[in-house]
């Protein structure tokens, strides 16, 4: 498989992230952005809402064209995934997810497909950290390791899921097939 042309270009906090080696590193965890574009999901990553001086971000976005994006260095922990960010990679996909409406009950459909585009660069990706991080061997998505349910935005006697991503749209058997990694639910 053909190396991905990964473009780094590093949050401004990343000195503030945690270190870790990459042998700390066993898992891949798969999230979908659910903003409309690359330039918003940015705008997101770049906020600080921790009192570290950082904020949530993955490590690599894949926009819709294919485009490999490095936001956090593998050495460091970013904050994408309650209880796990200190073992795993983040990978956010450009897609639209239920924005903007992420918590109202009557929109929780994720209609958006992936792009070929994105779903070969995703594998491209992670046959490239497979080779770069020695003990890389299971795969999640964002939604099978954060469960929980909270009250619905529109309507607090509902309850909705708080992550969906990255949703019925993605193509977990190709992806399950292709990448050599064992899924994690």
């Amino acid at each position: 498989m053909k190396s991905p042309v990964i473009q780094d270009q590093p949050l401004p906090y990343v000195e503030h992230l945690q270190p870790r080696t990459l042998a700390d590193i066993d898992l891949v965890v798969i999230h979908c952005t659910e903003l409309p574009d690359l330039a918003t999901a940015r705008e997101y990553g770049e906020r600080i809402v921790h009192a570290s001086g950082t904020g949530n971000s993955g490590h690599y976005y894949i926009d819709r064209d294919g485009s490999v994006f490095r936001y956090v260095p593998d050495e460091r922990v970013a904050h994408h995934v309650r209880g796990h960010n200190e073992h795993s990679i983040g990978i956010e996909l450009v897609n639209s997810g239920r924005y903007p409406d992420w918590l109202d009950s009557r929109r929780q459909a994720m209609t958006e497909p992936y792009s070929a585009a994105q779903i070969d660069a995703l594998l491209a990706l992670i046959a490239h950290l497979r080779g770069a991080l020695p003990n890389l061997r299971s795969i999640a998505g964002h939604e099978d390791l954060d469960t929980d349910m909270i009250a619905a935005s529109d309507d607090a006697s509902k309850q909705v899921r708080r992550k969906l991503d990255p949703g019925p749209m993605f193509p977990w058997p190709r992806v399950t097939g292709a990448c050599g990694l064992q899924r994690l639910r």
